[in-house]
């Protein structure tokens, strides 16, 4: 079959099954062509609850697909490629966490949306890469554990100088990655360009940037931005992307190493194959754990 016939395919077989396709943004672009719906991890979930199908499919990684399933609890949610994790979500457990409690008693925990359910489980509050900072600075509290991502947690932790907010050692692998020496050789390469960063950059990365936010902010201030050159400090298929929405601008990746392997795991095959009911893996989480984990996000939801 030819990409094009895979995807009149896959077209044809969300209808005959009721399934909405979700599609991260980091997915390839013959992905996000055939999803209904494609765009942050949270922002999947919550526009997931608000579709009448009652077969979701994510294109995505596992944490993505619990999400989607705590705020879908009454939909099917299937994981397209059953073996895409995320190492930044698995880096910490449950009990790792609750150690962690004992030793910052009346620490209000605050997890990144990018952790698993059964972390959240034992959190306070919920947070994304766009609303991490407003959350944070609404908090009654001022000591704040933060966890995964170190990196999201310094930029936190800078625009809420008011909070005492205790890092630990986590974060994305493929955004800690990347050097200040590479940032500053890309601007050198392209001067002129505006350089747009992930908060789980390097905080010295991210004092380099013209504008630090979460992939959906990244996408739409190089789209509604006047200027034409752009040097995206994120998952390369996100450069991609913005390269086919804005064909008169010029994007270029920060850095080659900013390829999430986990991410690349899923392809239209994969997709096909699992509206065929050949592949992916239902999420099932017990009755605890959509109780417990729901009520980190609840609160997020609450706070803005």
């Amino acid at each position: 079959m030819t990409i094009h016939s895979m995807q009149q395919e896959i077209l044809r077989l969300k209808k005959e099954t009721d399934t909405c396709v979700l599609a991260h943004s980091y997915q390839a672009r013959e992905i996000v062509e055939i999803a209904d719906i494609a765009g942050d991890s949270f922002a999947l979930s919550a526009a997931a609850a608000k579709r009448p199908q009652r077969n979701l499919l994510l294109c995505g990684v596992r944490f993505m697909a619990e999400s989607v399933k705590l705020l879908n609890p009454g939909k099917t949610v299937t994981l397209c490629r059953p073996e895409a994790g995320c190492p930044m979500a698995e880096q910490m457990d449950r009990a790792y966490l609750l150690s962690v409690k004992e030793k910052y008693p009346g620490h209000t925990i605050v997890a990144y949306i990018n952790t698993t359910a059964e972390l959240k489980t034992v959190c306070d509050v919920c947070v994304t890469s766009s609303s991490a900072v407003r959350i944070v600075k609404k908090l009654p509290g001022r000591d704040i554990v933060f966890v995964p991502d170190s990196n999201l947690g310094h930029y936190v932790a800078a625009q809420c100088p008011e909070k005492n907010i205790v890092l630990l050692a986590g974060g994305c692998p493929i955004h800690a990655a990347v050097t200040a020496d590479e940032a500053m050789a890309a601007q050198a390469a392209h001067p002129g360009a505006q350089l747009l960063v992930h908060p789980e950059c390097r905080p010295e990365v991210v004092a380099l940037a013209d504008y630090v936010g979460s992939t959906a902010g990244i996408m739409d201030c190089a789209k509604t931005s006047p200027a034409r050159e752009f040097i995206v400090g994120t998952e390369q298929n996100i450069a991609q992307h913005l390269q086919y929405d804005c064909p008169g601008k010029t994007f270029h990746s920060l850095s080659k190493s900013l390829i999430c392997p986990d991410m690349k795991l899923t392809s239209l095959p994969d997709v096909l194959l699992a509206l065929q009911g050949k592949g992916g893996e239902v999420i099932e989480l017990d009755g605890d754990t959509m109780r417990d984990a729901r009520k980190c996000i609840d609160s997020m939801v609450e706070l803005g």
